[in-house]
């Protein structure tokens, strides 16, 4: 499939707080109907003005994703949630959904669910609890995803259920949807391979897509989700930019979602990539 454009130029907080939005009613994470915070409120959970929150709301308003109802303030329009997708491709399909924190990859991973009716694996959702009660084991706080007992002992581990979880949807002709950064594997042209195999071992057919995302989205979303393993890097945000390459891409065949404002929905590259899926099946 052939890399989609990638912009990345810095781009206003409103458009931030607006993509992010979109995305969480694209997702369903906002629901048709729910009524969204005060704008005050809105301002301080994403710790911008509440100008910013006026013209964010005034996007998605002009989009009519959101709506101003007497007694109940703005709410969230997408009467299209109620619509029950799917999709059944002739042989099982897997996404593997890979970005770094704040790109966006859970929110893909949730719009490719809706779209289709498949799985999704999330490595946190599925793991964390354990994860956390494992650091505190061996002495460490519940947070931590930086030291090396972390790295070398327990994410392998994270991946490896993660993976279980994947091998068991398709071998019982599932397709799935998984998600998870997949910095370290996707920089490893033989996991990719091992993967490749053990999905056409079943016949299944195997995506890599990556979310990129410019430096101040990524930002912004991550600050405002408030998760405590963001913690470290919030403390020193320049530091942790230098420690990434934002543009990174997977040295395999894959597909590039571009969730900088600037791109287009993500809806719609959700839509435009499983079109894609569809077409190749068919080819």
């Amino acid at each position: 499939m052939p890399e989609r454009s990638r912009i990345t130029r810095g781009e206003s907080q409103y458009q931030q707080v607006a993509r992010n939005i979109r995305n969480a009613i694209a997702a369903g994470s906002l629901r048709d109907g729910q009524a969204l915070p005060s704008t005050r409120e809105l301002a301080d959970r994403w710790d911008v003005s509440v100008f910013t929150i006026n013209e964010a709301m005034r996007v998605l308003a002009d989009e009519g994703l959101v709506v101003s109802k007497p007694r109940a303030g703005r709410v969230v329009n997408a009467p299209g949630q109620a619509v029950r997708n799917e999709v059944r491709p002739a042989k099982p399909h897997v996404l593997l959904v890979g970005g770094y924190a704040g790109s966006g990859k859970t929110e893909l991973g949730r719009v490719l669910a809706r779209e289709t009716g498949w799985p999704m694996l999330d490595k946190d959702t599925l793991t964390r609890p354990v994860v956390e009660a494992a650091l505190e084991i061996i002495g460490l706080s519940p947070h931590d995803r930086e030291s090396e007992q972390y790295l070398d002992l327990i994410r392998p581990r994270e991946y490896e259920a993660l993976i279980a979880a994947m091998t068991e949807n398709i071998q019982c002709g599932n397709s799935a949807i998984v998600t998870a950064p997949f910095l370290r594997e996707f920089r490893d042209s033989a996991w990719l391979s091992r993967i490749r195999a053990a999905c056409e071992s079943v016949n299944a057919t195997l995506t890599i897509a990556w979310v990129y995302c410019d430096a101040d989205t990524m930002h912004t979303y991550v600050r405002h989700r408030g998760a405590a393993r963001d913690a470290a890097k919030l403390a020193n945000w320049p530091q942790y930019l230098k420690m990434i390459d934002i543009d990174f891409r997977p040295p395999v065949p894959h597909v590039v979602i571009d969730n900088c404002v600037s791109g287009i929905p993500l809806q719609v590259q959700a839509r435009e990539l499983l079109a894609e899926l569809v077409e190749s099946e068919g080819s």
